[in-house]
């Protein structure tokens, strides 16, 4: 086996991707729902053959082009597009875009009438059916005074013309019911636009290959969706579902303060490397394992951390940045850390690699796949160059 050479580090684990493609299979075939790969939660090629789903959704002119990469169907949605990138995204072969206005699609006419391609994109619109699910207003697009979708009010006196489906995401890491109440909002704000579109897509959030997730109920949801409205082609773009519980990040324990309490500090970073640990805010799983191969889950002989409290040895993880906050959470473990262990932070794939930073200049974590038992391959390292051409 090749071993991690430093840290910090994140490890993504084929044989958990593949665990969660067989899933996402069984509930694409049941369902009759066609699956993308939302990039901006996970966008690494190199686990691309790994994964599965019909295509991408992007979230800019770049990701439209990462999604080349991959193959299949490229849809594309942002708040909003310059012309300039509305054109860009033509040029890199945009199968499906939606937009998030009646001013977007007005100017995505203008654009699309002077290009080649132009007649050759699906049009949608966003919609906002004013249903909120999210616990988080941070992730909740169907907030109060929220900039993502149309409301129902504002397609009075609106033309349609070259609008052939319709995009709705208002879901973050939840279950089905959440969904099926959701489509009931859908139907009854919007209901009077499907016999008038061919495409509905039901955006992300669905925490399909969680284990508690109901994807009878899912299926069932699509199924009979699909019965009422047999002309609609459905799609779901989850991103976390393809990821999740299948990479971890790897930091070493550099000192151990003091300070009413002990304080960890790591070589990896929540400002830089997590930040949705900070964001979110949530206190990701953590193991120590002498024995861990770049595995997505502990071992046998690992130490797994507990919540402040739970075992006998309590300590704050810290990154190493100058940001006061820069904390991964209060745990504890079953022995002191001492400099120099390993500490294993679970379900680290996604939102977590797209969203590094270099902050104080801390290096960005190198890239690992662990293809299976005894094959660990270094993907991509970064040094000094990736700091300096930033700026």
């Amino acid at each position: 086996m090749s071993a991690l050479p430093e840290t910090p580090a994140f490890v993504v684990d084929a044989e958990a991707l593949r665990r969660n493609a067989v899933l996402l299979r069984e509930v694409a075939e049941a369902s009759g729902a066609h699956l993308l790969l939302a990039l901006k939660a996970f966008s690494m090629p190199a686990a691309f053959p790994f994964l599965h789903a019909e295509g991408t959704c992007a979230s800019s002119v770049h990701e439209t082009i990462l999604g080349g990469e991959f193959g299949g169907e490229r849809h594309a949605f942002a708040a909003a597009f310059s012309e300039r990138e509305m054109a860009a995204l033509l040029d890199a072969g945009l199968n499906h875009v939606t937009l998030n206005s009646f001013a977007q699609l007005a100017q995505w006419r203008r654009v699309a009438a002077a290009h080649p391609r132009g007649a050759q994109v699906a049009v949608g619109l966003r919609i906002n059916p004013e249903h909120s699910e999210g616990q988080v207003p941070l992730y909740d697009p169907c907030a109060p005074h929220s900039r993502l979708g149309i409301r129902r009010a504002a397609f009075a006196g609106q033309s349609l013309e070259g609008v052939t489906g319709l995009h709705c995401h208002n879901l973050c890491e939840q279950n089905a019911d959440c969904f099926a109440r959701t489509l009931e909002a859908i139907e009854d704000k919007f209901g009077d636009l499907l016999p008038r579109v061919s495409w509905f897509n039901f955006g992300g959030g669905h925490h399909i290959t969680r284990a508690d997730y109901d994807r009878g109920l899912l299926v069932r949801t699509l199924r009979a969706f699909r019965e009422r409205h047999p002309h609609i082609r459905c799609y779901l773009e989850p991103g976390e579902a393809h990821v999740l519980n299948a990479g971890t990040f790897v930091c070493t324990v550099l000192d151990v303060v003091e300070n009413d309490g002990p304080i960890a500090i790591l070589d990896g970073s929540a400002a830089c490397h997590t930040p949705d640990v900070i964001e979110m805010p949530y206190r990701p799983r953590a193991f120590l394992d002498p024995a861990w191969d770049g595995a997505a889950a502990p071992g046998p002989a690992a130490l797994r951390a507990g919540g402040p409290g739970e075992k006998p040895h309590a300590v704050r993880l810290a990154g190493p940045s100058c940001l006061a906050g820069d904390v991964f959470g209060d745990y504890s473990f079953d022995r002191p850390l001492v400099p120099g262990d390993r500490v294993v932070f679970e379900d680290m794939a996604l939102y977590t690699m797209v969203k590094t930073n270099t902050f104080n200049g801390i290096r960005l974590p190198s890239i690992w796949l662990r293809r299976g038992p005894g094959d660990l391959t270094c993907v991509r390292s970064f040094g000094y160059g990736d700091f300096r051409s930033r700026l």
